[in-house]
């Protein structure tokens, strides 16, 4: 690997660091009865209300629907994120150290692998609270579903939901790119070194 994509590598994992101080993402609900708007912030260790209040709020509305009570503290996908992220930087800066290509891409497929199961584990997560209700729920509408969406806005009964990646998971995104933006570059750089000389000069 060249000095330089040795340095993005570095930057790239370093930039990680910002998903242990920013929410990852964010979902806001809009509601005549809270003209002020509420909602939550999704953490890699944690679920909080966008005010203090919020996630207290939320859990009493998905009381009288039926959905099951947010208890951060019950789910173990947050307990093991901090240390997934810490993987990932770890790694990305070994890469950076090391300088083999092989690394590289071993981590850049372990980082899209890692963005994939987060994806795909977030939206089984808002399915099963949007599905799996309460039959004894004091408000019940024959076939609703209080799913929210993974990106972008549904309309939930009377509420606006709306779901999109915060901070973290953009930085995350931009951290990924970066890699295989050196993987693709470095790829490029091997394949014309393995060229014949006459190739090249053509």
């Amino acid at each position: 690997m060249k000095k330089k994509s040795k340095i993005i590598i570095a930057s790239a994992s370093m930039m990680l660091v910002v998903l242990y101080f920013f929410p990852m993402w964010i979902i806001d609900l809009d509601a005549p009865q809270y003209p002020e708007g509420i909602g939550l912030h999704i953490w890699i260790n944690k679920i909080s209300g966008q005010k203090p209040n919020d996630l207290n709020t939320i859990n009493g509305l998905n009381h009288y629907i039926g959905m099951k009570i947010i208890t951060p503290e019950d789910i173990p996908e947050l307990k093991l994120m901090p240390y997934i992220v810490a993987f990932l930087i770890f790694t990305g800066l070994i890469v950076a150290f090391a300088g083999k290509r092989f690394l590289l891409n071993t981590w850049v497929i372990i980082f899209f692998l890692v963005l994939a199961a987060g994806l795909f584990d977030f939206y089984m997560w808002e399915y099963d609270y949007g599905h799996n209700l309460d039959p004894h729920a004091a408000i019940k509408v024959p076939g609703m579903t209080y799913q929210p969406p993974l990106i972008g806005t549904k309309q939930l009964l009377n509420m606006k939901t709306t779901s999109l990646p915060h901070i973290g998971a953009i930085v995350a995104g931009i951290s990924f790119m970066l890699g295989v933006f050196v993987m693709t570059v470095e790829a490029r750089h091997s394949r014309k070194n393995k060229e014949p000389e006459h190739v090249k000069q053509a």
